[in-house]
């Protein structure tokens, strides 16, 4: 199509060409080190800035924690008077930066910031780690520019870099060089030759335009008798136990994510996301309460065009802007009974059936594995937990939503979901424990422990939480290895890559962090050891540590699917 007064309309690029222009604009600007920070939203430049390294024309470094990134690439710009690039993941990495731009800004240091963004259509819709990104920092930079997702972002950059530098831009009088921040949005496939992802919560795959003539389903009148049907109950987090009595009440079954508080009751299927692909296709209705964050099948049910959705909010919430999700809002629970209507006999039994024969299945694998994996783990975690329980996001989350019994809940689950970032675990399990002086257990990752290991210092006659940190410790970030990052057609190609720039290894010693900190450190190789170091009282700040293989855990948990896909395909 060509625009009269632009001529020919531009195809969009797909993010690994819009990267591959992205890393090219900064070689030609001069930058030549470049910081990264592990990420998914961020892979396409990782994978770009890879194969630039592997052609000598940049040198990277990687940094799990965002601010300490910032403030080497700002040292870095320092040293080699010349600018220097952060790259950062969407969400809270980005808000990391913000003391090394300071810095950057009154030191006029060229320091450049690049934040990856979710595409335009997923801004405001509570699309997971999403937020307002492009402006952050204010007066602290000397440009800023945000991206859309397809667009070529060569003129951009030069722009930013020009900036950085003092250099007059668009007729603007020079200025000091400075830092600038460039706001690149991408779409899925996030890796080189990848399949595309399932869509954010709530959010319709880009479609062409819908035939007017056709209702779609929340316009669609519902009837007031609420016939009984296959609808489900979704709990995302938040949610509260309200979800549970809703869903026992009508017969329906329950997908309860952990930090829910609704994952309890005679509803409740503990691995309902693995269930999704026998008895998803089935659902008709869906009911969500609180912000489904964890899952992507869920993501997906969510999504469905042939699926009537509603989202009961009695209050107003944060976590997405007005009009920019698609499904009913209901604030009333007689219409959200209304809407939901009751279970059509067998429905739920059919998923408890499934969802008892799923457990087994897991259960019965998880016995004969010869090495404490973080299944186990999340699985002692769960049950060993009367007081109040803190989940880190990435994997400990998962694995929780994934074994977690129903008949047996903690006095409370919390986790930070808001942007679902790794940063400040430690420092919230602490405030958790200190709220109410309830002794706390967190579960976290090692890369999480690590991110926010500042966190462990409280200051000589500052009050001492009941705390037990239980850290999982893998060597690096064991998530990235069961998304598309570590799927064979990707590592055949980035192998290494993928390795240091995701997987981000490390050899640090937590019995010794644990010692420089005054906390109590100990170390469980077996299961029969983690029992017994959760069985005893929470009393005064600790760590247990359990260290699990990362290099095996795609293959576990393509197992796992296996064994639940054999166990429930009879039924």
């Amino acid at each position: 199509m060509t625009d009269p007064a632009t001529g020919p309309a531009a195809t969009p690029l797909d993010s690994s060409a819009s990267a591959a222009r992205a890393v090219r604009a900064l070689v030609a600007g001069g930058v030549r080190d470049v910081v990264v920070a592990p990420g998914s939203r961020s892979a396409p430049l990782a994978y770009a800035l890879a194969d630039a390294e592997a052609a000598g024309l940049v040198r990277l470094h990687v940094r799990i924690d965002e601010r300490s990134g910032a403030f080497t690439a700002l040292g870095l710009a320092l040293g080699a008077q010349r600018p220097a690039a952060m790259v950062t993941t969407s969400g809270t990495a980005v808000g990391e930066l913000l003391p090394a731009v300071m810095e950057a800004n009154h030191a006029a240091v060229p320091l450049v910031v690049i934040s990856a963004d979710r595409p335009g259509e997923l801004r405001g819709t509570g699309a997971n780690q999403t937020t307002v990104q492009p402006g952050l920092f204010g007066v602290h930079v000397r440009a800023g520019a945000d991206v859309a997702a397809g667009e070529d972002p060569t003129g951009a950059i030069g722009d930013a870099l020009r900036a950085a530098l003092g250099h007059p831009v668009d007729g603007r009088a020079a200025r000091p060089s400075g830092p600038v921040h460039l706001n690149l949005a991408f779409r899925d496939p996030l890796v080189p030759g990848g399949s595309r992802d399932e869509p954010a919560p709530g959010v319709r795959p880009l479609i062409a335009d819908p035939d007017p003539r056709e209702e779609t389903p929340a316009a669609r009148a519902v009837d007031p008798t609420g016939p009984a049907g296959r609808t489900v109950v979704v709990a995302g987090h938040g949610a509260g136990e309200l979800a549970a009595v809703f869903a026992a009440h009508l017969g329906l079954p329950l997908l309860a994510e952990p930090s829910s508080n609704a994952r309890f009751g005679s509803s409740a299927i503990a691995p309902y996301r693995l269930l999704l692909e026998h008895l998803g296709p089935a659902v008709r209705r869906v009911v969500t309460f609180g912000r489904p964050t964890l899952s992507r099948p869920v993501t997906a049910l969510l999504a469905r065009p042939d699926v009537e959705h509603a989202l009961y909010l009695p209050v107003p919430v944060a976590w997405f802007e007005e009009g920019r999700r698609p499904e009913r809002i209901i604030d009333t629970l007689p219409e959200l009974l209304a809407f939901a209507g009751r279970g059509e006999e067998g429905w739920l039994r059919s998923w408890r059936e499934a969802g008892a024969a799923a457990e087994a299945a897991i259960q019965s694998l998880l016995a004969d594995e010869q090495r404490v994996t973080g299944l186990h783990v999340a699985d002692a975690v769960w049950e060993h937990t009367d007081g109040n329980l803190v989940l880190g996001s990435s994997n400990p989350i998962r694995d929780v939503d994934l074994v977690a019994a129903t008949d047996w809940h903690p006095l409370e689950v919390f986790a930070n979901r808001g942007l679902a970032g790794i940063d400040g675990t430690i420092s919230t399990a602490t405030g958790v424990a200190l709220a109410a002086g309830i002794p706390t257990r967190a579960l976290l990752g090692d890369l999480t422990f690590l991110h926010d290991v500042g966190g462990l210092l409280l200051g000589s006659g500052e009050p001492q939480p009941d705390l037990q940190l239980v850290v999982l410790n893998d060597g690096g970030g064991g998530i990235f290895g069961l998304l598309e990052h570590g799927a064979e057609s990707t590592t055949a190609r980035y192998g290494p890559a993928v390795e240091r720039l995701f997987g981000t290894p490390h050899t640090v010693d937590l019995a010794a962090l644990a010692a420089a900190y005054g906390l109590r450190h100990e170390r469980a190789a077996t299961l029969e050891e983690l029992d017994t170091a959760m069985e005893r009282p929470i009393r005064g700040r600790s760590i247990l540590e359990v260290r699990a293989e990362r290099s095996t855990l795609r293959d576990l948990h393509a197992r796992v699917r296996r064994a639940v896909a054999s166990a429930v395909r009879p039924a």
